[in-house]
């Protein structure tokens, strides 16, 4: 494979190109092609098994592709070029690379032995060498801005599934990311804890947060998302301003999930 650097003028903060992705004989992504502006919301829709989560994995190194490219603001993700040719990172410089991309899951995944703020200061420290006095007071911050000031001393046993995900995601902000993946983040929460989460993400996405946000909440996606991703079966199915692909679908496969989902 050879690559081509983009210049700035035209650089959008993500780019995928022409990415396939195969899980032994089964192949899940087929020569997708995205890009996201910075500063944009892009909310993938599509039923599940669709490839949706491991494009999102894609884009931040957790899962190798087969085929294309992935870059976050102008560099190749999980790849440098030397003479011309892709080559593979080393793990070390593919972790340093991955602290740009910030992810926050289905699950919360909090370290179960340390308090809020410990949770959210750990990687500053460990990974980007930050001072741990500076981390903390920026762990601080970073919870009175998910709404989670009185929260710092908790452990996660003490939280509720939505105040995990909220220091979830502060966690992943306190690496200080180019761009946000959020992978289904409200579904392991019960029904009046699902606003709490969205409410952050919202604040985000007005901040000018770049985000990719895989998600079964339409309200969502209709009110927030600059723009909205149809998959199926591994493809791109159609794209565009919310209104268009949820209020007036083009593609029949479009259509017929969308009526399943929408009240």
């Amino acid at each position: 494979m050879t690559a081509e650097p983009q210049t700035p003028a035209d650089r959008p903060m993500v780019s995928i190109e022409n990415v396939s992705k195969s899980y032994g004989h089964r192949q899940v992504l087929f020569d997708i092609d995205l890009a996201v502006a910075a500063g944009e919301t892009v909310c993938l829709i599509g039923p599940s098994g669709c490839g949706k989560s491991t494009l999102l994995r894609c884009v931040n190194n957790l899962e190798d592709i087969d085929r294309g490219l992935v870059l976050v603001d102008g560099s190749l993700v999980g790849y440098r070029v030397h003479r011309g040719r892709l080559r593979e990172l080393r793990e070390n410089a593919a972790c340093r690379q991955r602290t740009q991309v910030g992810m926050v899951f289905q699950h919360f995944n909090l370290f179960p032995h340390m308090t809020a703020l410990e949770n959210i200061a750990f990687a500053p420290v460990r990974v980007l060498g930050e001072d741990r006095t500076a981390a903390r007071a920026h762990a601080q911050e970073l919870l009175r801005s998910v709404g989670l000031a009185d929260k710092a001393d908790a452990y996660p046993s003490r939280l509720s599934g939505g105040q995990q995900q909220r220091v979830a995601i502060a966690r992943a902000l306190a690496m200080r990311p180019k761009v946000m993946l959020f992978d289904e983040p409200t579904s392991a929460l019960d029904p009046e804890l699902v606003g709490e989460v969205l409410n952050v993400m919202r604040d985000l996405a007005a901040g000018g947060m770049t985000m990719i946000v895989v998600t079964h909440e339409m309200g969502f996606a209709r009110e927030v998302a600059s723009r909205v991703v149809f998959m199926d079966a591994g493809r791109i199915v159609e794209q565009g301003p919310p209104h268009e692909v949820l209020g007036n679908p083009r593609h029949e496969r479009s259509r017929a999930f969308l009526s399943a989902v929408l009240p």
